[in-house]
C-alpha cells in the first residue's frame, strides 16, 4: 500500500491540466512584445512575411492563431519546430521561448486567442465597493476592500497602531526623517478627531516631503552636487 500511494499520486500528477484563465495583458503580450513584435509588430519597414501579431485580425487571417485549435495554428508549430528554417523566434535573435512561455501561448489559443487593449487604453471602471460583516472597522471604501479580502480568507485585521507608532510610520514614509521628540509630544497630546488628518498635511506640505519625492528622480538621473572631472567648490 506504501508503494502504490506514490504511484497513485505521481500518476494523478502527471495527467494534471492548468485551465485557470490565461491573460493577454499579463501573460501574453510580455511574451509577444518580447520575441516576436520586432519582426511581427506595427514597424512595417521591420515586418516579415506581411504578419502581425500585434493585431488580432492580422493574426487569426493569417493562420498563425487558430481559436481553441492548437493543432492547426502556425505560431504553434514554428515555436515548437526542429526546423532551423522554420522555428521563431529564429536562431539568430538568439531569443528562446521557455517551456512555461510555450505552455502559456497553447493555453491562450485553446482558450480563444482572444487579445485585449493595452491597459493604458482600457477606460477604468469603478468596482463596486464589497460588503463586509466587521461595517464597524470600514471608514472609507478602501477600507471595505481591503477587509472583504480579509475574511475571504480567514483573518482579522490587525489592531490598530497607538499614536507612537503612527507619527514614526508617516515621518518616515512622507519625508524620510524620524519625527523630532517635540513632533511625537505635540502628537500624541493633540486629542482631536482630525489630529492623525493634521499630521498628514502637515508632512505633505513639508519641503522634505518634496526632497523625499524628488529623491528617486534624481538618483534615476545620476545627479550629483559635483562636476565629476574637475575641482568642486564648496558646498
Amino acid at each position: 500500500m506504501l508503494f502504490v500511494l506514490p504511484l497513485l499520486i505521481s500518476t494523478l500528477s502527471l495527467g494534471y491540466v492548468d485551465e485557470s484563465p490565461v491573460d493577454f495583458n499579463r501573460d501574453i503580450r510580455p511574451i509577444l512584445s518580447e520575441n516576436c513584435f520586432y519582426c511581427h509588430g506595427q514597424d512595417g519597414n521591420k515586418r516579415k512575411a506581411d504578419l502581425r501579431l500585434d493585431q488580432k485580425e492580422s493574426a487569426f487571417k493569417s493562420g498563425a492563431i487558430v481559436p481553441k485549435d492548437v493543432a492547426k495554428s502556425e505560431l504553434v508549430k514554428r515555436i515548437h519546430s526542429d526546423k532551423a528554417v522554420e522555428l521563431m523566434p529564429p536562431a539568430k535573435s538568439n531569443r528562446r521561448l521557455s517551456a512555461e512561455q510555450k505552455k502559456l501561448l497553447e493555453r491562450w489559443i485553446n482558450q480563444g486567442g482572444e487579445y485585449s487593449s493595452h491597459w493604458a487604453f482600457v477606460a477604468p471602471v469603478r468596482p463596486t465597493v464589497p460588503t463586509v460583516k466587521n461595517k464597524s472597522w470600514v471608514r472609507n471604501p478602501i477600507d471595505a476592500f481591503v477587509l472583504a479580502k480579509l475574511e475571504t480568507v480567514g483573518l482579522a485585521p490587525s489592531p490598530e497602531a497607538d499614536k507612537f507608532t503612527l507619527i514614526k510610520r508617516l515621518s518616515i514614509d512622507l519625508t524620510g526623517l524620524p519625527p523630532t521628540p517635540k513632533e511625537v509630544d505635540d502628537f500624541i497630546a493633540d486629542k482631536s478627531e482630525k489630529a492623525y488628518e493634521s499630521l498628514v498635511d502637515r508632512l505633505l506640505a513639508s519641503k522634505h516631503y518634496g526632497e523625499r519625492m524628488a529623491l528617486g528622480w534624481l538618483d534615476a538621473a545620476r545627479y550629483a552636487d559635483s562636476n565629476g572631472f574637475q575641482q568642486d567648490g564648496d558646498t
